[in-house]
């Protein structure tokens, strides 16, 4: 499925999408249409497509409220407690302060958020300690009998910030790669991050992109049409 919309700003763009769709950021790839900067004459925009894939429920309503992404922050059930539990206890472990909450939540997903004044720690270089921490509370979700239920870990809303630096890099590498008529191999991406490359770059006629490498971080080469 595939909608569009447009703001003053990407940011402003995606949270929109966001909202009337009522998905969190990470159930829908963007494309960027059309970027429309401030002048004497016009108001800037940006215009963006989003694809949602097949089998993901969209609630497409444009007054539907905001209080929808927000929760109560304190664990409710059994399990919520045991997840808030258990990433504390790992992130203490590690010599860290940490407060726990729950970020929000949806059926069959859960956000969880840590504040910390060690946070830069916790997210690593490009995310690989956020990644890493979310991947073993998964996994403990799992042995808790909830495998069908995706967990989300982020601090210092990490994710949509890595989101909009990757889709400003997709561009910049396209103009380089379009101007010297070349290819640039990206840095090791996990599986959402180079689908966000390969969406961002998807329409742009003489660019191309393709994923090299073992592993869950696989690299994105991008390459001008005719090299290949």
């Amino acid at each position: 499925m595939v909608y569009e919309y447009e703001a003053k700003t990407e940011k402003e763009a995606i949270e929109k999408a966001a909202v009337e769709l009522g998905l969190e950021r990470d159930q829908f790839d963007v494309e960027i249409l059309e970027t429309q900067k401030n002048s004497l004459f016009k108001k800037g925009f940006v215009k963006i497509r989003v694809h949602v894939e097949d089998g993901v429920k969209v609630i497409s309503n444009s007054s539907y409220p905001q209080t929808k992404r927000t929760a109560d922050p304190v664990p409710q059930g059994e399990f919520e407690e045991k997840l808030i539990t258990f990433i504390k206890d790992i992130v203490e472990k590690m010599g860290y302060d940490v407060k726990v909450d729950v970020m929000f939540r949806e059926e069959k997903k859960i956000g969880i958020k840590m504040e910390s004044s060690s946070s830069s720690i916790l997210i690593g270089r490009k995310g690989k300690n956020l990644d890493a921490l979310q991947l073993l509370l998964n996994v403990y979700a799992g042995k808790l009998g909830h495998e069908d239920v995706r967990v989300i870990l982020d601090t210092e809303n990490y994710r949509i910030r890595r989101e909009e630096s990757l889709v400003r890099l997709a561009y910049t590498t396209a103009d380089k790669v379009r101007s010297n008529k070349n290819s640039i191999l990206l840095e090791p991406m996990n599986p959402f991050e180079r689908r966000l490359i390969h969406t961002t770059l998807n329409d742009i006629p003489d660019v191309e992109t393709k994923s090299e490498g073992d592993g869950l971080y696989k690299q994105v080469r991008v390459f001008y049409k005719g090299l290949y």
